[in-house]
């Protein structure tokens, strides 16, 4: 069956058209994925700084300040990752793989700065007092939706050897 002439996009005769605008949905999740992380990791910070264990913040405690070091890295790596890929974006050269490496990286490490973050929070980051868990959850789905991680992974390994592995 044929669409008619108004019901199809303008200039668009195969699947790049609406695989371009999946491209640009991940490309925005590579964005929301970090800041939810951001979210996190400044509810765990800010929770170190007022939580008072054996007489002191937890944030003074080594093994909290080296969890918040490491969620502060990850955030700062895909926040710089995200950007980056907004310069491609701007100057045109902004390729599926290269969102397909934005997405995967970026929602894994908000995944792991969020599990973090509810460490730091114990029994509190499962709470919905604070938005760890709900962040958390939401990820969870993101690595689902608009290509899962393993689909993501694939466009690099072919991106990588030049053999495709999809059949």
């Amino acid at each position: 069956m044929r669409l008619p002439d108004s019901a199809r996009l303008p200039e668009v005769a195969s699947l790049k058209g609406p695989l371009s605008c999946l491209n640009e949905a991940r490309y925005g999740i590579v964005w929301g994925a970090i800041g939810a992380a951001r979210a996190c990791f400044e509810a765990a910070l800010s929770y170190s700084k007022e939580r008072v264990q054996f007489d002191k913040p937890i944030g003074g405690f080594q093994i909290q300040q080296l969890k918040l070091a490491q969620m502060a890295t990850e955030v700062n790596r895909g926040t710089l990752l995200a950007l980056h890929l907004g310069r491609l974006k701007d100057e045109g050269a902004l390729r599926p793989e290269h969102v397909s490496m934005g997405k995967l990286a970026n929602v894994n490490a908000a995944l792991e700065v969020c599990r973090t973050a509810r460490q730091v929070l114990g029994a509190n980051g499962i709470t919905l007092e604070y938005p760890v868990i709900r962040h958390m959850n939401n990820l969870e789905s993101v690595v689902t939706y608009e290509g899962t991680a393993d689909v993501h992974a694939l466009v690099l390994g072919e991106t990588l050897t030049g053999i495709g592995a999809f059949r």
